[in-house]
Order: structure tokens, then C-alpha cells, then sequence
């Protein structure tokens, strides 16, 4: 135990170093904890048990929420692999939305809707990326040079456009099964005995 003499000396001497916290990672670890908590909030399912086990009642807890928008900010959010996270810490600070998100069909909702942002994004996204493609120019018609040397224009029969090769489908015979069995092919699957 100090004597009195030592902790006289302690306060009076006001100049003395102060001992001070010295993370011994610079701050790694809550970097790296704070990350994973932050990227938790992109799942529905958990802000739904967060607000089940009435986290979002407690102070501390709503000052924490409003601490983490820092995250917000582009030296930090490169680090950020769900970018829904800050959505829903955004929301977070809304007490409307965190007292609806106690409730089960809430968090379906939520989920649902992340689902369909997900399953719709690339497809939305290219819609608005990519260039659309510039119409193609039309090539102006030559003018018709007279010349008694030309043979004569074609009818307009002859200029109807040729049938597809689809069409001839029709023409060609089916094989239908009865036929088949009437030829004697029978293509009926059958088991085969002992």
C-alpha cells in the first residue's frame, strides 16, 4: 500500500505521464470486427433476431448504429463486400423501421425484396450501361441508268420473295404409327421374355 507521503506526491505532480490504452494492433482488430458486424446488418434474418431479442430498445446499442455510418465514407466502404449492409443501416436509424422488423412477415418482406434486387440487378444494370445500339443508315438507292442493253424487269411474281425452307414441311409425308404398322414396322417398346 503507498504511503500518504507517495500519493501527495503523485497529486501534486500534475505533469506526470498518464498511463494510456496502446491498442497493441493499431486498431486491426475492431476494424476487422466492425466490418463483420456491419456486413451482418445485410441479412434480414438477423436484423429480424436483433430486434426479436430487443437490441433496438437499448441506447447504447442505437448510439453504436449511428457510430457505424462512418462506413458511409469512401476510404471505408471498399472494404464493404454487401453493399445492402449500409441500405439497412440507413434504415436502421429509423425507430419506425427497426420496431417493424420484430415482426416475422417484416423480415420476409425484406428478404423477399433483396431476393428480387439480386436476381433483377445485372440485367437492370446492363439496361443502363450499355450503350444502345445507333440505328443503321440506309444506303441510298442508285438512280435507274436507261440502257436498251438491259434485260427486261422482272415480273411481279418473280419478284416475290423465295419460300422458306420451312414450308416444304408440309409437303413431305408423315410417318404416322399406323402406316408404320401397316408396312410392317412396329416401333412399339416391348419386354422382352425370360
Amino acid at each position: 500500500m503507498a504511503s500518504p507521503e507517495e500519493m501527495n506526491d503523485a497529486s501534486e505532480n500534475p505533469s506526470s505521464p498518464k498511463s494510456t490504452y496502446k491498442d497493441p494492433d493499431d486498431g486491426r482488430q475492431r476494424f476487422l470486427l466492425e466490418l463483420e458486424f456491419i456486413q451482418c446488418l445485410a441479412n434480414p434474418t438477423y436484423i429480424h433476431y436483433l430486434a426479436q431479442n430487443r437490441y433496438f430498445e437499448d441506447e447504447a446499442f442505437i448510439e453504436y448504429l449511428k457510430y457505424l455510418q462512418y462506413w458511409q465514407r469512401p476510404e471505408y466502404i471498399k472494404f464493404i463486400m454487401y453493399p445492402h449492409c449500409l441500405y439497412f443501416l440507413e434504415l436502421l436509424q429509423n425507430p419506425n423501421f427497426r420496431s417493424a422488423m420484430a415482426h416475422p412477415a417484416n423480415k420476409e418482406l425484406a428478404h423477399r425484396q433483396q431476393f428480387y434486387y439480386w436476381k433483377n440487378y445485372r440485367n437492370n444494370r446492363l439496361k443502363h450501361i450499355l450503350p444502345r445500339p445507333l440505328p443503321e443508315p440506309v444506303a441510298p438507292q442508285p438512280p435507274p441508268v436507261p440502257s436498251s442493253s438491259l434485260p427486261p424487269a422482272p415480273s411481279a411474281a418473280a419478284a416475290a420473295p423465295a419460300p422458306s425452307p420451312m414450308q416444304y414441311n408440309n409437303m413431305l409425308p408423315k410417318n404416322e404409327s399406323r402406316n408404320m404398322v401397316s408396312a410392317g414396322i412396329d416401333r412399339r417398346k416391348r419386354k422382352k421374355g425370360p
